[in-house]
């Protein structure tokens, strides 16, 4: 294995300045760096991570909390987020420490048990919620984070909270006017009950695009638990209705695949239905849904902690100069539960007998 000492000599400086390099880039000439650099890709060196961690100070590790899976569908998400984590944190050369809590109170005894033992350097944070007291105590003791989620009732500009989010209000409206435009005059909604950050945002683009009258929205709307028997009840008791609607936009894939079994329970094989993450349940069943544009969050939260590239921790800036936060736009990916006319499911049925 090549050592610090050989890439010294290659690179015809002084073991200082190596370790310098890899250390504290900063402070040595650009020429320098690269020449230095040039020799590591050259031989192949790899710092020992346990010894830098002990001289710097250091873990160049990231800190992760995750939820218990409830369904397995909305835990999807999650999944491909650490995962995608995973890969562009290792491209900079970061680590991810994945670990479970209880509750918001259990996961800052573990956030402070790592911070104070040097195992972590920063953390992300997922599902933010109203006066979250996690966003509160991290800000307060200077711990570097960034959030997937915005700080719900909270300053969305504080410089003190990098955040990333998903901007579920545009991904519904788009949706809700993408089945009025394939026919539907009736879109009715199902989500979660608030208040619900995401949820209440969600609800928010169905109401700003869908046709049906101010008047009448609520009787079109239904608040449920996430979960795919859940959707199932606020599908049926949608279908019962007197003008029972023809199409149902959801707040996540797990309500939309209850919607869909309720539609083939009723016969109503017509019904257009949407769902939100575009699992791989969605795919795997035609379910059209809005697709999270995963990897862009994850680049856009490591560029908020790191900058554009390395793994050293960005100071929190004194101003609004520099952006602290994105708000990134979904995509509706349409597949045949939401864009096929009624004589075409006929008929793809129909053909389905022969």
């Amino acid at each position: 294995m090549p050592t610090v000492e050989d890439v010294a000599e290659l690179a015809q400086v002084s073991r200082q300045t190596v370790s310098n390099v890899i250390n504290s880039p900063e402070i040595v000439r650009e020429s320098t760096r690269t020449r230095v650099q040039e020799a590591i890709d050259s031989l192949g060196y790899r710092p020992h991570a346990s010894a830098r961690r002990l001289r710097t100070r250091k873990s160049s590790t990231i800190g992760v909390r995750i939820d218990p899976l409830r369904d397995g569908i909305s835990g999807a998400v999650l999944d491909r987020f650490l995962h995608k984590l995973a890969e562009q944190a290792d491209s900079r050369d970061l680590r991810v420490m994945i670990f479970t809590a209880r509750d918001a109170d259990d996961e800052l005894q573990h956030v402070r048990r790592l911070r104070d033992g040097s195992d972590v350097d920063a953390f992300v944070l997922i599902a933010t919620f109203h006066g979250d007291p996690r966003i509160e105590w991290l800000t307060e003791n200077d711990v570097p984070f960034v959030s997937f989620g915005r700080p719900w009732g909270a300053e969305l500009d504080d410089p003190r909270h990098r955040w990333v989010d998903v901007d579920g209000r545009a991904g519904v409206r788009e949706a809700t006017r993408a089945l009025q435009q394939h026919g539907a005059r009736r879109v009715a909604f199902i989500g979660w009950p608030s208040p619900s950050g995401t949820g209440d945002e969600r609800r928010a683009g169905w109401g700003e695009a869908t046709s049906i009258p101010a008047r009448d929205r609520a009787r079109y709307a239904r608040e449920v638990e996430d979960g795919v028997s859940s959707g199932t009840a606020a599908a049926e008791s949608l279908l019962a209705l007197e003008d029972a609607p023809d199409a149902i936009v959801c707040a996540s894939d797990s309500l939309a695949l209850g919607a869909m079994l309720a539609a083939r329970a009723a016969s109503v094989p017509e019904l257009r239905v949407v769902g939100f993450d575009n699992t791989p349940v969605a795919a795997a069943v035609g379910l059209s849904s809005i697709d999270q544009p995963l990897d862009d969050v994850v680049a856009a939260a490591l560029t908020l902690l790191f900058g554009d590239s390395g793994n050293n921790v960005r100071p929190n800036p004194n101003s609004n100069e520099e952006p602290t936060n994105r708000l990134l736009v979904p995509r509706l990916v349409e597949r045949r539960s939401s864009h096929l006319m009624p004589d075409e499911i006929t008929g793809a049925q129909s053909s389905g007998n022969h």
